[in-house]
């Protein structure tokens, strides 16, 4: 493995706060060596900086998302935090006695661990009624986890067993010790890559939007960025859900907090 010098350590900071706006605090620099060096093999280059000088050339840019997977951080499994979902439950029931459909995004939803616990509880409490569930990631390859559907059962413990019976199946044979989403479910959930430091693209407004454990990453001037232009794309009177170790006190005048980790469009 090639010497990660601080140098080479600096230039891989300023890629990822460039690139996702991720600030890749000191102390990280076993992270970065362990998750590039097969990178560097695979190219068959001796050093960080050729390296990084390489994901500067514009014909580089599959290579640019390549690093961007490698260096995100993609921690979830199902249920997380799970008081948000009782509050997506709860805000799906009235909806559903009004006869209006959810919108719900998804929008660091990595793996899809997340998005498949948001359509679990959307298919159980609207059933048959239009909801929508948009599901995004800046990182290609978690969005081709996340599509599959397909997880070692030992990254479902958080799973309900009555929605692991409805809406998974159990892997046999060379599959055995995995679950798979049902196809049904699958299919109501929209994926698409999304990078929160850019302008969104034409998504619509949504009632919920998750945003959780995203943000800790972000410096304050990112973060500031960021909500400014996710707050467009909530309905007035709709949520957003950030991680329970994080706040967006006076990120932004539209944002009323109604509970931790829990803020109203007004």
């Amino acid at each position: 493995m090639s010497e990660l010098t601080e140098r080479e350590f600096r230039l891989a900071q300023r890629f990822i706060l460039d690139a996702a706006g991720i600030t890749l605090g000191s102390g990280k620099q076993a992270l970065v060596s362990g998750r590039l060096d097969k990178r560097l093999r695979a190219r068959r280059m001796d050093s960080y900086t050729a390296y990084f000088e390489l994901l500067l050339q514009p014909s580089e840019a599959a290579e640019r998302q390549c690093a961007i997977d490698l260096l995100t951080t993609n921690e979830t499994y199902f249920f997380r935090e799970s008081s948000h979902f009782e509050r997506l439950r709860g805000w799906a029931l009235a909806a559903r006695q009004a006869g209006a459909p959810l919108r719900v995004w998804s929008a660091a939803c990595s793996s899809g661990e997340e998005a498949y616990s948001i359509a679990m509880v959307l298919a159980d409490v609207q059933g048959d009624l239009p909801w929508q569930l948009l599901a995004s990631d800046i990182s290609e390859r978690m969005l081709a986890r996340a599509r599959s559907g397909h997880y070692p059962e030992a990254r479902t413990e958080g799973l309900p067993d009555e929605y692991r019976r409805r809406y998974c199946r159990r892997g046999t044979g060379a599959q055995q010790g995995t679950l798979l989403v049902e196809r049904s479910l699958r299919e109501r959930v929209r994926f698409e890559s999304v990078n929160l430091n850019r302008a969104l693209p034409a998504i619509g407004r949504f009632d919920v939007v998750f945003l959780r454990n995203v943000m800790i990453y972000f410096d304050l001037a990112t973060k500031r960025d960021v909500v400014a232009r996710l707050v467009p794309a909530i309905e007035p009177g709709g949520h957003l859900l950030v991680g329970h170790s994080e706040t967006l006190a006076d990120m932004h005048p539209s944002l009323r907090a109604v509970a931790p980790s829990v803020y109203r469009r007004i």
